[in-house]
C-alpha cells in the first residue's frame, strides 16, 4: 500500500500493482549497465596510463618536448583508474548511444579540461600544462580521446 495525497487536506491509501520481477530485471539492467560504464573507464584509465608512462620510457615524450614522465606506481595507478570509472559514468547519458567512437571522443574532452584547466595549473605547470611543454595539451587531448573512445566500446560490448 502506498499513501497518496489526493487532496491538499486528504491523504488516502491506494494498491498499486508493483511487478516484482519487472522490477527485478530492470534493476539488474541497470546495475550492468553501470558496471560496464565505470569498467570501461577504469581499464581505459590503465591502457591510458600504460601509455603515458610508455611514452617516457622509449623516449615519444622527450622527442615531443613534454617533461612529464610518471613513475608506473600502484599509488598514481589506482587514482587513475578510479577517477576514469567515475567519469566515464558519462557513458549512462543517452547521448550519442549509435556513434560509439563520436561518443567516446566527446566524453572524453570532460577529463581532458579538467586536467588542462585545473590539474595541472595546481601543479604548478601553468594552464594547459605548457610546463610540461608546448605539446602537452595536444598529447593530454590525444590521449584521453584514445581513453574515451576505448570506455565507450568496451560500453556497448558489455551491456548487451
Amino acid at each position: 500500500m502506498l499513501t497518496v495525497a489526493l487532496y491538499q487536506d486528504t491523504a488516502q491509501e491506494v494498491a498499486l500493482p508493483v511487478n516484482n520481477a519487472q522490477n527485478k530485471e530492470q534493476t539488474v539492467k541497470s546495475i550492468r549497465y553501470i558496471s560496464a560504464a565505470f569498467t570501461g573507464g577504469a581499464l581505459a584509465a590503465l591502457l591510458d596510463s600504460f601509455n603515458i608512462w610508455a611514452m617516457g620510457k622509449v623516449g615519444i615524450s622527450d622527442f615531443l618536448g613534454i617533461t612529464m614522465k610518471p613513475q608506473f606506481t600502484a599509488p598514481w595507478l589506482y587514482e587513475r583508474m578510479i577517477w576514469g570509472g567515475i567519469w566515464m559514468l558519462l557513458l549512462l547519458l543517452p547521448i550519442m548511444r549509435s556513434r560509439t567512437i563520436l561518443r567516446g571522443m566527446l566524453f572524453s574532452l570532460l577529463p581532458s579540461a579538467m586536467m588542462l584547466f585545473m590539474v595541472l595549473p595546481t601543479m604548478g605547470k601553468g594552464m594547459l600544462g605548457l610546463g610540461f611543454g608546448n605539446l602537452m595539451p595536444f598529447v593530454v587531448v590525444l590521449l584521453n580521446f584514445i581513453y574515451g573512445i576505448f570506455a565507450s566500446y568496451w560500453y556497448s560490448l558489455a551491456k548487451r
